[in-house]
């Protein structure tokens, strides 16, 4: 597996597990080469320590497995020591983790959907399906708490699937009540792309819905993307032989390769909330945006500046050349019937 127990004698003190574990991580996290490829990997260490944490091999071992999943959460490539708080905490995760796996089946999620609005002309280019979880025990979840532990569980991969199709079959359904046509954006996760059969499914969900791929974006983050490798690139071209829309979500964190982005078959590119956070004050920040937007221009890709809070933001990016924004500013994210109502008041106005 991939898993490994490291045994320490004679610790007196906390400190001297902390060196080791420090000692592991800067060998182990070296690149090597395989085959004439460069790889990379990290490990996340839970360190117990007899006897405050326990007496007995399998105590320990099982305190220190929860620190470990506490490294994990902490984004990995770390260590952790065990505590009372953590095991805690551990409790509350698999309690979360088991009201998660029902809330699909009890059809406890919903979409919300947030406009995406032409800075030039005010007309919505698109709209972003984002998932809701009420949970009749827990109340409210934010996305914050459960969509990462969806991805470690491999819970998304369903969640995902539900999403893509509710997402589909209600843009149809809107098509077909006489609106006009409005491009649907689902986040992918990368758990779903890499799956074999990502392909198959978005063209099994359009077939079924009776959407056009044209109406149908799918967001994939920027690291994603840049991964190299000829599985990468023909699953996006398979994707975009299907008609569908494809935007690169979160740029500017990724540390993307300006050749690699050259080649991508994506229509719109969304600039990461941290950049627009430090508009309108940080003029440094204002000339990346510019920058990233005269790039994007020049690659024949639409740019979105998500999270955007503030009309002072929104004076900011218009003024850096940015297409399109999204966020609270225009509207928050909103139910279906909310939705509707706010595109009435919208072609009233």
């Amino acid at each position: 597996g991939d898993e490994f127990l490291i045994v320490l004698t004679a610790v007196e003190a906390p400190d001297a597990a902390a060196r080791v574990a420090e000692k592991i991580l800067e060998r182990v996290t070296a690149p090597f080469e395989l085959e004439g490829h460069q790889l990379g990997t990290s490990f996340s260490i839970g360190i117990a320590l007899y006897p405050d944490d326990g007496r007995s091999a399998e105590h320990l071992m099982k305190n220190a497995d929860t620190a470990m999943y506490h490294a994990k959460e902490s984004g990995r490539n770390t260590y952790r020591f065990f505590d009372e708080a953590m095991n805690a905490n551990a409790l509350e995760r698999l309690y979360l983790e088991n009201a998660l796996r029902r809330a699909l089946e009890n059809s406890e999620f919903d979409l919300h959907y947030q406009p995406q609005v032409d800075l030039g002309t005010g007309h919505i280019i698109g709209l972003e399906a984002l998932l809701r979880w009420y949970s009749p025990s827990l109340g409210n979840v934010p996305p914050i708490r459960f969509i990462p532990l969806a991805e470690e569980c491999g819970l998304i991969v369903p969640i995902g699937e539900w999403v893509l199709r509710e997402a589909c079959r209600q843009a149809r359904q809107w098509q077909d009540q006489g609106l006009p046509p409005i491009p649907v954006a689902v986040n992918l996760s990368a758990m779903q792309f890499r799956r074999d059969d990502i392909v198959a499914t978005v063209y099994r969900t359009l077939m079924d819905s009776g959407l056009k791929g044209q109406w149908l974006e799918l967001e994939l983050t920027e690291s994603l993307l840049m991964q190299s490798g000829p599985d990468v690139e023909q699953t996006l071209g398979q994707l975009k032989a299907l008609g569908v829309r494809m935007s690169i979500d979160d740029f500017g964190t990724g540390y993307s390769s300006l050749s690699s982005l050259k080649d991508l078959p994506a229509t719109k590119l969304k600039l990461d909330k941290s950049f627009i956070d430090a508009l309108p004050g940080d003029r440094r920040t204002f000339a990346v945006v510019k920058a990233m937007t005269q790039l994007a221009r020049e690659l024949g890709m639409v740019v979105v500046a998500e999270g955007v809070e503030t009309h002072a933001q929104t004076a900011a990016l218009d003024e850096a050349g940015v297409d399109a924004i999204q966020g609270y500013a225009i509207a928050r994210p909103m139910p279906e019937e909310a939705l509707l109502n706010w595109l009435n008041l919208r072609r009233k106005a």
